[in-house]
């Protein structure tokens, strides 16, 4: 009995991450071409015809019309299905590591932020404004709410804010730096201004230690990926690339294991987390 409810709240949370993911794909579109994320409802790009209800279903949609309009035949990106597919596994991953709390939401909502920024930074070499404004403000009362639900009192929300806020303080700080040094040092901007205000983001929902752990991280990835890609001719030594998907990341992975592995770092050290 306890393997069939758990095969259902499982199948339950895949199915909400994929449909989470088609709202995603519709964000990733929309906010950087300027358009409204309600109106018009979903339609194909190329014939403009409105999609039915059946089209819409998450990754079984386009499996049914195999790739390709209903009505005119054109082709629908794979990228669509795989990335609700994508976000289903995210959605399942962390609820087999917390479990039902109120965390695992935080958890929910945060990678799903990460993933629209990510791909539309991949996408335009931009990190919409919006995105960030409302993903640091969404951050920091995130982190106000899981203090009170743990807590409970008024001393464990205001430590929550102000760890946030000097944790949003520090993202911008840091980022400000790294484009400062960079053009004096290279004469030309090595980062976009958008990427300040992701790790702002960042720090407002893991606080500056995982901030931290993230910029670690997401430096590491991208030096490797930038000189691999170097290396194979892919990239040219000044070609722009967008660092927000390392950030992204970083920010996913410090999320969900950042706690245990600062942990087993000062234990390496001889030290206590």
């Amino acid at each position: 009995m306890t393997l069939i409810i758990d095969g259902l709240a499982n199948l339950l949370v895949l199915g909400l991450g994929a449909a989470v993911g088609s709202f995603l794909n519709v964000v990733i579109y929309r906010i950087p071409a300027g358009l409204s994320l309600i109106y018009p409802p979903s339609r194909c790009p190329a014939c403009l015809t409105r999609l039915r209800p059946q089209d819409n279903i998450p990754v079984l949609g386009w499996l049914v019309l195999r790739g390709q309009c209903r009505y005119c035949q054109a082709p629908i990106s794979p990228r669509y299905p795989l990335l609700e597919f994508g976000v289903a596994l995210k959605f399942l991953a962390v609820f087999l590591l917390f479990g039902w709390q109120w965390q695992t939401l935080a958890n929910w909502i945060f990678l799903s932020w990460l993933v629209a920024l990510a791909l539309i930074d991949l996408d335009t070499l931009t990190l919409p404004h919006v995105l960030t404004k409302w993903g640091v403000m969404t951050g920091i009362m995130a982190q106000i709410f899981l203090a009170w639900a743990d807590q409970g009192t008024v001393v464990a929300c205001l430590s929550a804010l102000t760890n946030s806020v000097i944790s949003v303080v520090l993202g911008l700080w840091l980022f400000d730096l790294i484009r400062w040094g960079g053009a004096v040092i290279l004469q030309q901007e090595v980062m976009g201004g958008g990427d300040g205000k992701l790790a702002a983001m960042i720090g407002a929902w893991l606080g500056w230690k995982l901030l931290l752990l993230t910029c670690f991280l997401a430096s590491a990835m991208g030096a490797v990926v930038g000189l691999a890609g170097i290396g194979l001719g892919v990239l040219g030594r000044r070609q722009p690339m967008p660092f927000g998907p390392f950030l992204a990341l970083g920010a996913a992975i410090a999320a969900l294991f950042g706690q245990t592995m600062i942990g087993a770092y000062f234990r390496w050290i001889g030290l206590t987390a």
